[in-house]
């Protein structure tokens, strides 16, 4: 419970700092989703105990990491999804980062949990053979010495020169209608401005209206650009009141092309349970918060010649969302609105989440912030270029373009799941015909 409170202690700021919580009521709510969230580590703790009914090291081995992973699994698609804190994400700067475009943050984090296990049993343990110990590590480690970047992933074309527009505009001038004019006044002139770019992209709503309230000067003086532009704000299915609206990205350039949030962040863009929570969202006066939901599938945009893959802010957490987008993509941009988080660790850790992405899929990520951390990320993970936090700068640098299918992008989770399942099962398998082991301390 700890570990959650702290880890996701950034939506005390977002019901605090910009949804107008009473500190104390903003506390409890961190308080009460830590405690939510910890069930899962409990009922894997409760489960493990369970199917080894005896202190025993192979507990170590064969229950407590495939049920941790299982853990972290259901934590990531029950009740909407919060893939958030895996355990995998600690070894983006590590060797073991090789293994993502084959097995995903799980499965780095069932290699982790298994490593772990078998130190405890090669150092502590007198039931189970050394030799199996250091074999079984010694494996483990080999699956890093042969892992590298899968042979169907290649460069596809020229680099691609990218210009990020990071504005830090306060979310209250931003969502102040006498502003809009101006912000959106202010992301045009900076893009004229910008020369030997093909494509120039602005984050997440930074055009704080719909669609069809964009003046056409406006839109010709882009088409005009020579770079194609990426762009976030609104769309609305019809104009009369009560009309179905969506978080987009906006692709200008030889034709418009329009990208829909799929998923989506509830009590921010969606209310679970509305019939009995709607007073919660007339409370915490945050706007703009009853979006519909876009297809997981959706086109890829044809800008700066080449094929790109969208994705909107807390989207990127999702490894099925971007798998989606990546099959038939050369190039991932995650359009963003992280001041919502303030100065907390939110912003780093989905700058962390997004390296993990790009290895994932072997595409190169643009992720475009409006209070940073707008950053340009290698197909291998590396962060070539990045804004610093609450500051206007454009961003520019080159993405390389890349082809081809990792492991990861084809399977998704269903391998670690097997494995995790597969070790349960030899668990069980051996505890029926063994029997208790004697406890051993």
């Amino acid at each position: 419970m700890a570990s959650f409170a702290v880890g996701v202690s950034w939506i005390y700021v977002s019901l605090n700092t910009f949804g107008n919580m009473p500190p104390v009521l903003a506390g409890i709510a961190v308080a009460v989703f830590g405690a939510i969230m910890a069930l899962y580590p409990a009922l894997v703790g409760w489960g493990q105990a369970t199917l080894s009914r005896s202190i025993t090291p192979w507990r170590w081995i064969l229950f407590m990491p495939p049920l941790w992973i299982l853990g972290e699994w259901l934590r990531g698609i029950l009740l909407g999804g919060f893939p958030w804190l895996y355990l995998g994400y600690s070894q983006v700067d590590t060797p073991l980062a090789l293994l993502l475009p084959f097995t995903g943050t799980l499965g780095v984090g069932l290699w982790v949990t298994v490593a772990t296990g078998l130190v405890l049993a090669l150092f502590f343990s007198r039931s189970i053979p050394r030799v199996f110990s250091a074999i079984a590590l010694l494996v483990l480690f080999g699956l890093i010495g042969i892992a590298k970047t899968p042979r169907d992933v290649m460069p596809d074309g020229d680099p691609v020169r990218v210009a990020i527009i990071q504005n830090n505009i306060s979310l209250k001038d931003k969502w102040n209608p006498e502003q809009s004019s101006v912000i959106a006044n202010r992301f045009l002139q900076q893009s004229l401005a910008l020369k030997e770019a093909d494509l120039i992209v602005w984050p997440e709503a930074a055009l704080p209206f719909y669609w069809d309230e964009i003046d056409p000067v406006f839109s010709n003086q882009l088409k005009q650009h020579d770079a194609d532009y990426l762009i976030g704000l609104l769309e609305r299915e019809r104009v009369e009141r009560g009309s179905p609206y969506y978080n987009v990205g906006l692709g200008v350039g030889a034709e418009n092309a329009v990208y829909r949030k799929h998923q989506l962040v509830p009590f921010g863009e969606y209310l679970p349970f509305a019939s009995l929570l709607s007073w919660l969202l007339e409370y915490l006066q945050i706007p703009m918060s009853d979006f519909s939901s876009g297809p997981l599938n959706q086109e890829p945009m044809d800008l700066a010649g080449t094929q790109i893959g969208v994705s909107i802010c807390y989207e990127d957490a999702f490894t099925t969302v971007i798998n989606a987008s990546a099959l038939h993509s050369r190039v991932l941009v995650n359009l963003s609105e992280d001041a919502w988080f303030g100065d907390s660790l939110a912003p780093h850790q989905r700058l962390q989440m997004a390296r993990a992405r790009a290895l994932e899929t072997g595409r190169p990520m643009i992720r475009a912030s409006n209070s940073g951390l707008s950053a340009i990320i290698s197909h291998d993970g590396s962060v070539d270029k990045v804004a610093p936090q609450f500051r206007a700068v454009t961003l520019r640098g080159r993405v390389q373009p890349m082809t081809g299918t990792t492991p990861f992008v084809a399977l998704g989770n269903y391998p670690v799941i097997l494995i995790c399942l597969f070790l349960l099962a030899i668990g069980i398998l051996r505890h029926h015909l063994w029997g208790q082991a004697k406890p051993e301390c």
